[in-house]
């Protein structure tokens, strides 16, 4: 399975960005749940948002609630990030996984239950 991000840069605070994920194999049979992690500098990478692919159930993390939305493309194979309303504390380096994770486990999800994931692309918010 192949993860491959994109779409960070720099923005400054009160902007948006997409953060786009193209995975190979994308399906049910490969992974159940699909997210987004970030790690800034000097920080343990923490889970952002998933999505679980057979009940279509998604999850946020409390700092990014209401301003981030998690969605797929079935036929593009991919999973996008949508990051409105940016503050300084979401500069970090965003990561893509894919990982046979039951939903119900899925809002609690640590990296080491993901088997597959993406090189990061790096997002900066800064005026």
């Amino acid at each position: 399975v192949q993860v491959v991000e994109s779409g960070g840069g720099l923005v400054q605070p009160g902007g948006s960005l997409r953060l786009s994920c193209t995975v190979s194999r994308f399906g049910v049979d490969n992974y159940a749940t699909i997210g987004w992690f970030r790690q800034a500098p000097g920080k343990e990478r923490e889970g952002i948002s998933f999505i679980n692919l057979k009940d279509e159930r998604t999850c946020y993390g409390g700092k990014v609630q209401g301003r981030f939305t998690i969605s797929t493309d079935i036929a593009k194979n991919t999973l996008y990030l949508q990051m409105n309303s940016l503050k300084s504390e979401d500069t970090a380096t965003y990561y893509c996984a894919a990982g046979s994770v039951a939903s119900i486990l899925m809002c609690g999800a640590s990296p080491e239950m993901f088997d597959y994931w993406g090189q990061g692309t790096q997002v900066a918010v800064s005026s």
